[in-house]
């Protein structure tokens, strides 16, 4: 026979007060007396009664809900980025949905489901690639953005610190004696792309060593377009001696690519990437990467959300999160072997 759990009535009768008052209390109210709220808490305490999340929150006029929308679900940093958030989230009692959004006609349709219906007491949006996206979000609901910032909105923000990285990655290279350095980056349009091109730039110049435009192809994240890039240079004769791929995935492709012409990796061919995702150490060979912290990512722009919707700090922030060396076997010197 199941046990019946008590109620904010059972706790009413056993104060001495009307339900009304117990709810005051659980509320967190001004207007009751020290003698009521001690009676009140007394017979919580002693019914073990624990008061609706849902009812709690309909009185406050939140949710305790937060929503994380993406561009995709499935991309490993992406994925971590929101499993840090969620995890955060737990911790503060609030519930995390995600969601993805490919376009900015999706992305309007959500935001006007999430906040339009307040459903949510606030929004992380990673990645929102196009400004156009912004103009969607009413001026006054609660949001951080990861992994950009707005150019047209005041709006928190927590991000790698994109230019620094590939700053890092680049002074590696060079510091191998590496002076021939192709550049494969992401869609130029992002932000992210663009300051880590900034940081290979930095990097050249000050080793003055001169830019060279042809020595830089876009790609668009995947592997593929990595592969495809390498294979560019070949075809046009103008092989580098360093690949700095700016994620991961197009670091592989690169990596597929020098095997396809019999490039020798590392000692014909140094490539260095972003991200360190969990297959990236079991490449051929081992690949050195700049490895970001995903969940930290996520956790940090949860407690900014949170610290605006409760009022603990509405200020303006943009956090720059760094990212580590970490040296494989797809680096070494020019001309040498590990």
């Amino acid at each position: 026979m199941a046990i019946s759990r008590p109620t904010i009535r059972d706790v009413a009768r056993q104060a001495g007060v009307s339900h009304q008052t117990v709810s005051r209390v659980i509320n967190g109210k001004n207007d009751v007396s020290p003698e009521t709220r001690t009676l009140v808490e007394t017979a919580i305490s002693q019914m073990g009664y624990h008061p609706s999340a849902i009812a709690r929150s309909m009185a406050r006029g939140q949710t305790h809900t937060l929503a994380c929308i993406s561009p995709n679900l499935t991309d490993y940093t992406l994925a971590s980025v929101i499993e840090g958030a969620e995890t955060e989230a737990r911790q503060h009692d609030y519930f995390m949905l995600s969601s993805s959004s490919v376009d900015s006609e999706s992305f309007r349709r959500l935001v006007d489901e999430l906040v339009g219906h307040r459903r949510v007491d606030g929004l992380i949006v990673i990645n929102p690639y196009s400004d156009k996206r912004f103009e969607h979000i009413p001026e006054d609901f609660p949001v951080v953005f990861v992994g950009a910032q707005s150019h047209q909105k005041d709006i928190s923000s927590v991000c790698l610190d994109d230019e620094k990285v590939a700053y890092d990655a680049t002074s590696h290279l060079i510091s191998l004696g590496h002076t021939n350095i192709a550049l494969v980056t992401g869609p130029h349009e992002e932000d992210c792309s663009q300051d880590r091109t900034a940081g290979y730039r930095r990097a050249l110049k000050e080793a003055n060593i001169p830019f060279n435009n042809a020595k830089v192809i876009e790609g668009d994240w995947s592997a593929s377009s990595g592969q495809n890039a390498l294979l560019s240079f070949v075809k046009n004769g103008n092989v580098p001696t360093a690949v700095f791929a700016q994620n991961d995935r197009m670091a592989m492709g690169v990596l597929r690519a020098a095997r396809d012409v019999n490039l020798k990796v590392p000692s014909q061919l140094a490539v260095i990437g972003v991200d360190d995702m969990p297959l990236s150490s079991y490449f051929d060979p081992p690949l050195t990467t700049m490895r970001q912290d995903m969940p930290l990512i996520g956790q940090e722009a949860t407690r900014m959300l949170l610290d605006i919707i409760q009022k603990k700090n509405t200020d303006l922030r943009e956090v720059k999160l760094p990212a580590q060396l970490v040296v494989r076997q797809s680096t070494s010197e020019q001309g040498g072997d590990l």
